[in-house]
C-alpha cells in the first residue's frame, strides 16, 4: 500500500489525514525502522507493508469503536506502537497509555512521543494485570487468546466501558463454548470481520463490553 492507497482507503473509514499527520507517520516509519536494527520491534520493514499492515491496520479499530471523542485508551501489549502511536497521530484527542512488558521497548516508545511530539500519551513498563488505572476503551493487537487475554485487560475497562480485541483469523478461539463463558461475565457487542485492502488478510474486531 503506497501512501496515496493510503490516503484513499482511510477516506473509506471517514479518516482524512492533514498533512501534518501523513509527516507525523512518515517521520515514524523512519525512526521505527532506525530502531528496529537495535531491538526486534517488527519484521515487516518495507515502506508500503508497514503502511498497510501497521500503520493502516491499527487505524481499522475505527470499524469498531468512535474515536472521535475524548476518550481515554490504554494500549495492553503496544510493542511498536500498533495501534497506539498511530491512533494518538490521527485522533490527538485520545488520551492513551501504552503498556508493555519489554523495558527496552517502553524506552524505544517513550522516544517515539518525545521525537514526535505528542501530547497526552505515555508509555509504561508493567504488565496488564499489574496495572490499575481504568479505560474508556482497551485494546490489544495480535496479544494472547482472547481468554487468556480478557483476564487481565477487562479489569482495565471502567463499567460501560470497551475492550476490542484486534485479530487475525479467529478459527476456534472463539467456538460457542468461549463466547458462552465469555458471555457469563462480559457483553460481547459485536465481532467485525473484514479484509485487509490489497492482500485480502481476514481482520477481527471483537468487541465486548464491561457490565460490571
Amino acid at each position: 500500500m503506497n501512501k496515496n492507497e493510503f490516503v484513499l482507503e482511510l477516506k473509506k473509514l471517514n479518516i482524512t489525514l492533514t498533512n501534518e499527520q501523513l509527516s507525523t507517520l512518515d517521520k515514524f516509519y523512519h525512526l521505527l525502522i532506525s530502531w528496529n536494527e537495535k531491538i526486534n520491534l517488527t519484521t515487516i520493514t518495507k515502506e508500503e507493508d508497514v503502511y498497510l499492515k501497521h500503520f493502516y491496520d491499527s487505524l481499522t479499530l475505527i470499524k469498531a469503536v468512535d474515536l472521535t471523542k475524548e476518550k481515554t485508551l490504554c494500549d495492553v501489549g503496544s510493542g511498536a506502537g500498533f495501534p497506539g502511536i498511530v491512533l494518538k497521530i490521527v485522533f490527538p484527542n485520545l488520551k492513551i497509555t501504552l503498556l508493555d512488558a519489554l523495558e527496552k521497548r517502553v524506552n524505544y516508545l517513550n522516544e517515539i512521543i518525545k521525537e514526535l511530539n505528542l501530547k497526552n500519551i505515555i508509555a509504561i513498563h508493567e504488565r496488564g494485570e499489574f496495572h490499575k488505572e481504568k479505560y474508556d476503551i482497551v485494546t490489544a493487537r495480535a496479544v494472547a487468546n482472547i481468554e487468556k487475554l480478557l483476564s487481565y485487560t477487562m479489569p482495565l475497562v471502567k463499567k460501560d466501558g470497551l475492550f476490542v480485541a484486534m485479530k487475525g483469523k479467529l478459527t476456534e478461539e472463539l467456538n460457542s463454548d468461549v463466547r458462552k463463558r465469555i458471555s457469563k461475565k462480559y457483553k460481547i457487542e459485536s465481532i467485525n470481520e473484514f479484509l485487509l485492502p490489497k492482500e485480502n488478510s481476514t481482520r477481527n474486531l471483537i468487541v465486548i463490553r464491561n457490565k460490571d
